[in-house]
């Protein structure tokens, strides 16, 4: 096992690395803070796996379990107000915890229920995915969608641990693997261009899993890094959406059931490449290098899109400031920047981009 420590002063936290860690789940949790009972959290999916191990890890601790549909549909308004009500007929005071045993979704809704309920109790992620390992489970964002748009409605609120066994990746199904695998690209490209190398030299699920371990201790230092720099994302976090904006909008004119996050991810960051490259910002061919990386991993690089099918979903992006949009692009792989530009600048280019592709 290997532990990093996310640096925030009374509200650090460890993040746990390793196999096999979520048989010592209840050991981990009870190294820290003891709370008196939890909720746990969790989707269909990932109980019918798992369920039965984790129920046996947390030993004495008593919980209760509330299951979830699996999808992003589930991070709505409707399931955030359910698992309120679970956590108060559990009679869960700000004394005990919240367990998000899951990945991406899961995650962001049950923080933002610990964010929500009593104004704020503790939580612990057990990430199930390899896109909440490495990104979504560290660094307090929580969330849930609204039809207009993703994450439009949420609140930072750290987790008190991190538990991210990676030996639950290998019954991840094959999308699922290479969404994560959006989100590691995305850490190489933005801050390691070694991470990347060590990526495009191991270009499949099977030649990366030997070295799950390090991948995914190597984006969370570095998300870590700009955490511990930027928790409330006013500057250099914003970098970590790099793809995202894009991404965002593909997903929600895929109304979130036709891309999962990660393959939005992905094509988002091949178009924020393109962008770069049309205003001579980024070197010719970093969109091609992106793309037959993200095409080696099985992400949907052949999806095209036009304008009119993204452009009223950029103008709801988060980082969106008056009239400006912050758009992350490359200086070059291992080289991100913040892009600050009018939101009738970035349609425009967006439609040179998608029309003109």
């Amino acid at each position: 096992m290997k532990t990093l420590t996310v640096g925030l002063g009374d509200r650090a936290y460890d993040i746990h690395i390793g196999t096999g860690l979520l048989d010592r789940t209840g050991a981990l949790i009870a190294a820290g803070a003891r709370p008196s009972k939890a909720v746990v959290l969790t989707d269909d999916n990932v109980w019918a796996l798992y369920g039965q191990r984790l129920e046996t890890a947390l030993g004495e601790l008593p919980h209760e379990t509330l299951v979830l549909p699996h999808g992003e549909q589930t991070k709505c308004a409707k399931q955030y107000a359910r698992c309120l009500s679970f956590c108060a007929a559990q009679n869960l005071t700000r004394s005990d915890l919240i367990i998000a045993f899951g990945g991406g979704v899961i995650g962001d809704l049950a923080g933002f229920v610990a964010a929500t309920y009593m104004r704020g109790v503790r939580f612990v992620q057990i990430p199930t995915t390899l896109l909440a390992q490495v990104d979504s489970s560290v660094g307090g964002k929580t969330a849930i969608d609204l039809p207009e748009g993703k994450n439009l409605v949420g609140a930072f609120w750290q987790p008190s641990l991190v538990i991210a066994d990676t030996a639950l990746l290998q019954t991840l199904p094959a999308r699922e693997q290479a969404g994560g695998m959006a989100e590691v690209i995305k850490y190489g490209a933005l801050f390691d261009e070694s991470l990347f190398a060590l990526l495009e030299a191991h270009p499949t699920w099977e030649t990366a899993t030997p070295l799950l371990d390090e991948i995914v201790y190597r984006c969370c230092d570095l998300k870590r890094q700009v955490v511990e720099q930027d928790e409330r994302d006013n500057g250099a976090r914003m970098l970590l959406n790099f793809g995202h904006t894009f991404g965002h909008a593909i997903e929600a004119h895929g109304r979130y059931t036709k891309y999962i996050h990660g393959e939005g991810v992905a094509l988002g960051m091949v178009l924020a490449a393109k962008v770069g490259i049309s205003q001579n910002l980024t070197p010719i061919g970093t969109d091609d290098r992106l793309e037959s990386l993200c095409d080696s991993f099985g992400l949907p690089m052949a999806d095209r899109f036009t304008a009119d099918q993204l452009t009223a979903h950029l103008q709801l992006d988060k980082k969106r400031d008056g009239k400006a949009l912050r758009l992350i692009l490359l200086h070059r792989i291992g080289d991100g920047f913040i892009h600050t530009l009018s939101v009738d600048e970035a349609v425009a280019l967006t439609e040179a981009i998608c029309d003109g592709d």
